[in-house]
């Protein structure tokens, strides 16, 4: 799992220490070295929280794409194994990944939509190079973006695992998540970027799903880091016991909640024009940071 600040400090002042004293041959001595495959063990545990059986059961089609990156034969293998139909593309090693960034964003899965319409597959899924973030697309090519993801899987664990501990959220993340609690009669926590105050929630159980709109997630009795596999098969799950797109899922969720529509955007800023809108921020600290209106709310992710 990602440190906390409070455990990254220790590991500099051992640094620093260590840097300061007097070095001896047997000081420098090294370490037994040990080995370790953890892939059994991540699978297996995988088989534990997904249930597969369902999925085959819906003959659900998937199409996975991990982006010439780590999770290569991870997500794939294990549907494969369950008997469910799933192909793929950007499967083979690139060190170059395909000559641009491994990112799981709407406008790199084109290949991904290609092969879902040659297949009719039900839903799409890539991962990033290292595999701990997710992309998920619908059935008519739709790319759902990761805030509805994480809103939608939580509204799910509460129903299919019963699991009433909490939700946690950064505080960039949709407000879509802040109505669900009330909803389902947990507690909610918002947490400051970075997804290791994410982790130390699920590591002291506290919440059932936790994630960030950079498309970042994990669950309660999983790894305290965001796992992208984990994240694709459980919208496999999802689709495949409810019986419909994430699309008309969450048009649903709207019905119940409200809708809600996150927009991140991106701005080269002067240095003049940094310093008005910042001054502009602090002003603002504390009123409502939501417009709304007839058609929903509207949120904005200024970086």
């Amino acid at each position: 799992m990602p440190a906390l600040p409070a455990v990254t400090k220790r590991i500099e002042a051992e640094i620093l220490a260590y840097d300061s004293a007097a070095q001896t041959t047997s000081s420098l001595a090294k370490a037994p070295s040990h080995s370790l495959d953890p892939r059994p063990a991540y699978m297996d545990r995988l088989k534990e929280v997904i249930d597969f059986s369902a999925i085959r059961k819906s003959r659900l089609r998937v199409v996975y794409a991990p982006l010439w990156g780590a999770a290569r034969g991870y997500l794939d293998s294990l549907l494969r194994d369950a008997g469910v139909e799933v192909s793929t593309v950007h499967d083979a090693r690139d060190v170059l990944f395909g000559g641009h960034a491994p990112e799981p964003d709407d406008h790199r899965l084109q290949a991904l939509r290609e092969k879902m319409r040659l297949t009719q597959a039900h839903i799409g899924i890539a991962t990033d190079g290292d595999g701990d973030r997710f992309g998920i697309v619908d059935p008519d090519g739709t790319f759902v973006q990761p805030n509805y993801i994480i809103a939608l899987l939580f509204d799910y664990l509460v129903e299919s695992r019963g699991w009433k501990n909490g939700v946690g959220k950064s505080v960039a993340t949709t407000n879509l998540i802040n109505a669900l609690p009330e909803r389902h009669r947990v507690e909610l926590h918002e947490t400051p970027i970075g997804f290791k105050y994410i982790g130390e929630l699920i590591k002291q159980d506290k919440i059932a799903i936790g994630g960030e709109q950079s498309a970042g997630l994990s669950i309660r009795h999983h790894v305290p880091e965001k796992d992208g596999v984990l994240a694709g098969l459980l919208c496999c799950e999802m689709v495949a016991c409810r019986g419909k797109t994430l699309g008309e899922q969450l048009e649903q969720l709207f019905a119940e909640v409200g809708s809600f529509y996150p927009r991140r955007q991106n701005f080269r800023l002067t240095q003049e024009a940094k310093e008005k809108s910042t001054g502009k921020l602090r002003s603002d600290r504390g009123t409502e940071g939501q417009r709304r209106g007839s058609q929903g709310r509207v949120e904005a992710g200024i970086r």
